[in-house]
Order: structure tokens, then sequence, then C-alpha cells
């Protein structure tokens, strides 16, 4: 996703992330979604409890730069490359389910516009079916 853009008039139309509410948003986001994954059988024990807060932060810091936010991740961490990140994680078709509905849940509680909540979640769709590495239980 790119930053803000110019329209015809040389005016920079804000960032997905500013339209959205900017860092407090994907911050609720993203701890929402945790909350039902620390609870969750399957997603829990990809996520050492000890660790929780640097998957709030690598989650949060990835979703803020892909939406035109601030470029942290990349910074801290070089490119995304989610699918070798998530390689030594078994995600299966069960395990993306999960990963969406508690997403989901979390993306609802925002009370996005239409327009936004469509654009988040077709990503968020996208992004979690991109993930999936095997279709053993």
């Amino acid at each position: 996703m790119s930053d803000a853009v110019s329209d015809d008039s040389g005016e920079v139309a804000p960032s997905f992330y500013e339209q959205v509410g900017g860092h407090a948003t994907f911050d609720t986001l993203v701890r929402r979604f945790y909350e039902g994954v620390t609870s969750d059988p399957v997603l829990s024990p990809m996520y050492p409890p000890e660790d929780i807060e640097g998957a709030i932060w690598r989650l949060r810091s990835f979703l803020e730069q892909y939406w035109g936010g601030p470029t942290t991740y990349s910074e801290q961490r070089g490119h995304p490359r989610l699918r070798m990140r998530h390689q030594p994680f078994k995600v299966n078709p069960e395990a993306k389910r999960r990963w969406l509905a508690h997403m989901e849940v979390a993306v609802d509680e925002l009370e996005l516009s239409p327009l936004h909540r469509a654009t988040l979640w077709d990503y968020l769709e996208r992004a979690a079916l991109s993930m999936v590495n095997t279709f053993e239980d």
C-alpha cells in the first residue's frame, strides 16, 4: 500500500492509516486480535506468552507501515518477508480460519466506515490465505 498521494489539484490525500485513526486504531485492532489468539488452542502455541508484546509490536508495526503509517517495521526488521517468517509454523486452513475469526472480531470492534472495513478486510483475507503453508492437520 502506498503513502498519501496527490490528487489533480495537488492536494495530498491522507493515507488509509490516517483516514482510519492512525496508531490508536491499529493498536486497538492488534491488541483485541491477540486477546482472542492467546486463548485459542490452535493458535496460541504459535505465540509464546513471554513474546506476546513482541508479536503485538510486529503485527501492529507491519500493518501501520503497509497502510501508509510509519516505516518503523522495515527500519527495525528489514523487508517483511511474511511467508518466510511464518514458514516455521504449521499454518493450515484451520489455523487460517481461526486467525481470520479473531481478526474479524477485532476489525468489527473498530466500527470503521463500510468502505474502510471492506478495504482492510479484503487485505486481511488475502494475507491470511497467502500464509497457508500446509494442508496437514
